[in-house]
């Protein structure tokens, strides 16, 4: 009765209801926070039975359109990856507060428009008291930071670190 209940004696078939509960309110955060950051795109679970747990992105300036993760462009995935870990930021916190998060590079990819959104979030997240680490080469990011660790190279394998205020 209890194989019956759960879905097999190993508990298989329950663990992935579970988990797709959990997903349920990830991806709902995640589109809370992709309305702010690429309002074309929404996050859907996949509707195939063999990847129950993945997810799909609709196109809204594409009828809905529903499509791969792969389709997006680099600057489209990382406001993507930007809303999941935001909303993997939220649902941690009634357990633990995030109280910092760090980004590594993928501003590169996003245009003038975009890198304003995504540093407007980050600002907002900010301001919430979590500290937000970027790790970036765009020089039009460096400006926005008020505070910052310089990483200058001296040759030979060499560097020197540095802060510095803005």
């Amino acid at each position: 009765a209890l194989d019956d209940l759960i879905g097999s004696s190993t508990g298989d078939e329950f663990a992935v209801f579970a988990q797709g509960l959990t997903l349920d309110l990830l991806l709902l955060e995640a589109n809370r926070r992709l309305a702010e950051l690429a309002r074309r795109y929404r996050l859907q679970k996949n509707t195939d039975p063999e990847a129950r747990l993945d997810f799909v992105v609709v196109d809204l300036d594409l009828g809905g359109s529903r499509r791969s993760l792969h389709t997006l462009s680099g600057g489209e995935t990382f406001l993507v990856s930007l809303a999941l870990a935001l909303a993997l930021a939220t649902l941690a916190a009634p357990k633990s507060r995030v109280e910092t998060l760090f980004l590594d590079e993928g501003f590169g990819t996003l245009d003038a428009q975009s890198l304003e959104v995504a540093l407007g979030a980050l600002d907002s997240l900010q301001a919430t008291g979590c500290q937000v680490g970027v790790i970036s080469h765009v020089d039009g990011i460096a400006e926005r930071i008020g505070a910052q660790v310089v990483v200058q190279p001296e040759g030979g394998g060499q560097s020197r670190v540095f802060a510095q205020a803005r």
